[in-house]
């Protein structure tokens, strides 16, 4: 770090936030203004690619909606509004197995509504959204925590009391509730399992410390690391770099570029350097919001 901000890392082993930065492909949105940011940025969109989807398309039946492909996510026609203000309107969205798909727009497009409708926390007036052979939108929350999608939340949500262990302990998933995975005695697999994940999340030496003293970027990675002891197929991570220092930004989209080797992650960000980072499709939603 130079003093300077983000520009303090060098190509090559660590990427660098200002060197090489690849072209981004934008899909689905109003994106006239956001391509001059990225001059050699190509123009995707998901209507162009409907034939693995082509049976839906137009009038299938309800009870028809399931992928191919276990672990891909496709959403069509999906809306949803409060108190006749339409919040979401979103026409064809597509994310393919191991993909690391950004999200951004202006506040107020229905970017957190989007992640909200996924994990079941809110429900869609109309349309559909399914993950292989679910249909998200008939499906409670724990439903699709058990299908697969799992949510990191901007503000982290964790047990500050407890350590950094004990938090994944009882983040992992098992069949037995709170009270009773405090009691658990781990077997060595699962304890290999909770320092596997810490030692992907940069948390291996954080392990005995109490999550409430770890620092803002350290609380975001103790949630992203029990979301990832979930198992989940499909991350949804919402703003992770906000409140962040320039490290710890930097090191948060390495993370989640190393688990888009083995999940499928949306990431919703506002933070255009870290976008470009990222350096993967984006997709932006428009505001949307109207009153009827």
């Amino acid at each position: 770090m130079d003093g300077s901000g983000r520009s303090g890392h060098t190509a090559g082993g660590h990427g660098g936030r200002r060197a090489h930065q690849p072209a981004l492909q934008f899909s689905h949105g109003y994106v006239s203004r956001n391509l001059a940011l990225f001059p050699r940025g190509s123009v995707y969109r998901c209507g162009v690619v409907l034939s693995r989807w082509h049976r839906w398309y137009g009038g299938a039946s309800q009870e028809s909606w399931s992928t191919d492909d276990v672990n891909n996510l496709y959403v069509e026609q999906l809306t949803v509004s409060f108190d006749g203000f339409k919040a979401l309107d979103i026409d064809i969205f597509e994310v393919e197995e191991n993909e690391l798909r950004v999200v951004i727009g202006p506040n107020g497009a229905g970017k957190t509504t989007m992640l909200d409708v996924l994990c079941g926390k809110t429900k869609p007036d109309g349309g559909h959204a399914a993950f292989g052979p679910e249909e998200l939108t008939r499906l409670s929350e724990d439903e699709i925590v058990a299908a697969g999608v799992g949510r990191k939340f901007q503000t982290p949500s964790i047990f500050a009391s407890l350590s950094v262990f004990d938090n994944l302990m009882l983040a992992m998933r098992v069949d037995r509730g709170v009270v009773r995975s405090l009691f658990h005695r781990l077997n060595q697999s699962e304890v290999r399992n909770i320092e596997a994940v810490a030692e992907r999340t940069g948390l291996q030496d954080l392990l005995p410390k109490t999550a409430g003293a770890l620092s803002h970027g350290q609380k975001q990675w103790l949630e992203i690391a029990m979301v990832v002891l979930q198992e989940p197929k499909l991350f949804l991570v919402d703003e992770p770099a906000a409140g962040m220092s320039d490290d710890e930004t930097y090191r948060t989209g390495e993370l989640l570029k190393g688990l888009a080797e083995d999940h499928s992650l949306i990431v919703i960000e506002h933070d255009m350097e870290f976008v470009r980072q990222l350096a993967r499709k984006v997709t932006v939603l428009h505001r949307y919001g109207h009153r009827a």
